[in-house]
């Protein structure tokens, strides 16, 4: 059994300070590599976030090459045993992302850490500048398509009386007011709820403790399919990590996200 087995998918600090030495753990620090350098929680393999995306524009939220997922994931000594713990130093976007991936190469074992780097410092935790050493080569991964909404599935699914698209942009992007694509607005019927409103910042950045309540509020329930995005679906990784943590059973990241729906001729869109 693992050291993390009784564990829910959010831990806190403590949770994870008394496991660090557990030999299934992969540990994974998502903030950047000046801030890693400073010091980071001992035995954490930095991941640097645009490994985490395919970077081309106009849609850069895409995935990663095969190639270069199977190059990061052996580096990091990946396994059918391992238990990854995630975190970054915004809040859940990056290490959210990073969940993604994980659910995209169909490894379900992992955590975040509720606040991240904050949150580690908030308890009075260490920190360490050891860097651990690159554990191996490329190894083969299996990509899963279930956790991804693509343009055309989203667009097949709008109207649906199931379907919650939630859109984790800012309300001027969502209003169509900051234009970041050709076309300004919102996929029709999504519902607007910022990335950062869903963090506590007097809690070093966790997760809103009535967060389950606010999304109920809002219509963005666990009897929907849950699609969300932002620009990149960096940002919606938080969102994605939220609904997953709250044990809904149908959550897709639109990796497109606004970089592909903005920009592309035949999307409805709504201001």
């Amino acid at each position: 059994m693992s050291a993390f087995s009784t564990l829910p998918l959010v831990i806190e600090p403590a949770d994870l300070a008394s496991r660090l030495a557990a030999p299934e753990l992969i540990l994974v620090d998502l903030t950047s590599a000046a801030r890693y350098a400073e010091g980071h929680i001992p035995g954490a393999h930095f991941v640097d976030p645009k490994r985490t995306q395919l970077g081309r524009p106009p849609i850069p939220g895409l995935l990663p090459p095969q190639a270069q997922l199977e190059a990061l994931f052996g580096e990091l000594g990946h396994n059918a045993d391992a238990i990854y713990v995630l975190y970054d130093d915004e809040g859940g976007g990056w290490a959210g992302r990073f969940l993604w991936l994980l659910d995209v190469i169909g490894h379900p074992n992992y955590h975040y850490l509720n606040g991240g780097l904050h949150a580690w410092l908030a308890d009075g935790r260490a920190l360490d500048q050891r860097v651990p050493e690159p554990v191996g080569g490329p190894l083969p991964l299996t990509l899963h398509e279930a956790p991804t909404a693509t343009r055309e599935y989203l667009q097949s699914r709008l109207g649906a009386a199931d379907l919650a698209v939630w859109d984790a942009r800012s309300p001027a992007e969502y209003r169509g007011e900051k234009v970041l694509a050709s076309k300004g607005g919102h996929v029709p019927g999504a519902i607007n709820f910022e990335w950062t409103a869903g963090m506590d910042p007097s809690r070093a950045l966790r997760i809103r403790e009535d967060i389950a309540q606010v999304l109920a509020g809002l219509g963005i329930t666990p009897d929907k399919e849950i699609i969300t995005h932002c620009q990149t679906h960096h940002r919606s990784g938080f969102t994605y990590l939220v609904a997953k943590a709250l044990g809904y059973p149908r959550v897709k990241g639109y990796a497109g996200s606004w970089g592909e729906w903005g920009n592309h001729p035949d999307t409805p869109v709504e201001q």
